[in-house]
């Protein structure tokens, strides 16, 4: 009787789930969180040796996976791949955009090609993949949209001017996409990470003093990992997350309750 239960209100049997930059960190818990609900999920990176050992890692756990090797910043290259998906008979129904990097530098130091490098792939990257993948959905009418945004699109910190603003736009276009697209069916909706202990934040972990930091700013008192990142995302792509629309939700361990 549970799993019948957890089937029907959280199982996405039959779905396909694409979770672009999901070969490691955040994107791979994901990836895996999803296809352990049923979802075929479409891994995507730059390296195609990453995603194959990344779907060789699910099919492990008797996950159905499949490799996509695109840029998210080139618009043809994000249409390549969904015609390659659509001529293996994979029709997107979930799309995750959690593809990103980082720089950081104080505002003043960073030159207007790195600024425009984050903004191509956080933010120019969610469209490129919203703008290709959304018409498939409004024809099935279903689908669901989820942007990978930060705390640091709500409240910054020094050197992440680039980040925080690409943050902030990627939580602003779920809002639009949800207003736009929900009388066909699809929702969109954003997730706000605090510190989440990954190759990412390799240099935070890496800093002095940081974790003291860490343990008074945050009340939970710790880094989070991608295992607890990803449950939110199940929520939000499953049954269970239906009439959830155009929402920034934290996952921060309580660190922007503190600020505010």
């Amino acid at each position: 009787m549970p799993t019948s239960f957890f089937n029907h209100t959280f199982g996405l049997a039959g779905k396909v789930a694409l979770v672009t930059g999901s070969a490691r960190g955040i994107g791979f818990a994901i990836a895996k969180a999803l296809g352990k609900a049923g979802a075929h999920v479409v891994i995507n990176d730059l390296n195609a040796q990453a995603c194959d050992d990344a779907v060789g890692a699910l099919a492990e756990e008797h996950i159905m996976a499949t490799s996509a090797v695109f840029d998210v910043a080139d618009h043809a290259s994000v249409q390549r791949a969904r015609e390659a998906l659509a001529a293996q008979g994979l029709r997107v129904d979930i799309l995750v955009n959690n593809a990103g990097n980082q720089n950081r530098k104080a505002l003043v130091e960073m030159t207007p090609q790195e600024w425009q490098q984050l903004m191509n792939v956080h933010v120019n990257g969610a469209f490129n993949c919203a703008q290709t993948f959304l018409p498939d959905m409004v024809a099935q009418g279903f689908g669901r949209v989820v942007m990978m945004s930060s705390v640091s699109g709500q409240a910054t910190m020094p050197l992440i001017a680039a980040y925080s603003t690409a943050k902030a736009a990627t939580a602003s276009m779920a809002r639009s996409i949800a207003v736009e697209y929900a009388a066909h069916g699809i929702t969109a909706n954003a997730i706000a990470p605090g510190f989440v202990k990954t190759d990412f934040t390799i240099g935070l972990q890496q800093r002095e003093g940081f974790d003291d930091y860490l343990q008074t700013s945050v009340p939970a008192g710790r880094w989070a990992l991608p295992e607890d990142i990803a449950p939110m995302v199940l929520f939000l792509v499953s049954p269970a997350g239906s009439f959830v629309n155009g929402q920034v939700l934290a996952i921060d361990g309580g660190l922007l309750a503190r600020m505010g």
